[in-house]
């Protein structure tokens, strides 16, 4: 069986992208309507800690957060998948499940910040990485 495309390896990225930049203007709205409704000052919260003093509903800038760190870890798996030639069947089906995972947190932590299940999906996650992260060492491995 031929090996997918580059972009159906690059596609799981694009999407959790898309997931990033969603829970951002989630995180942004709900800041404006705070400060709007609380009549907070864009310059009273300048910095983190008057943010986290100030605006109660963190759910959404928590999860914006986590987006930009386990998944880092991801874009690279993809780029290393290219550039090694290791972007085979399980490398995207992985990559997919990782992404289904992330949907899932962001879903938990959102919509009610759903503590336990939010961890489940966090672990089931990083699984899915380690897995990803395991058969790109070990295509590369084997394939040179």
């Amino acid at each position: 069986m031929p090996a997918p495309s580059t972009m159906a390896v690059l596609a799981p990225g694009f999407a959790l992208v898309a997931l990033t930049f969603a829970v951002m203007a989630v995180m942004y709205a709900r800041r404006f309507a705070q400060m709007r409704r609380d009549a907070i000052a864009p310059q009273a919260v300048a910095t983190s800690a008057q943010s986290a003093r100030l605006l109660t509903d963190s759910a959404a800038a928590d999860n914006f957060r986590n987006l930009l760190e386990l998944p880092l870890l991801f874009y690279v798996a993809l780029l290393t998948a290219v550039a090694a030639g290791q972007g085979g069947t399980a490398v995207v089906a992985l990559a997919w499940a990782f992404v289904a995972t992330r949907v899932l947190h962001s879903g938990f932590q959102c919509l009610g910040n759903r503590v336990v299940p939010r961890f489940l999906s966090f672990i089931a996650g990083a699984a899915v990485l380690l897995s990803l992260w395991g058969r790109l060492a070990w295509g590369v491995w084997l394939h040179g």
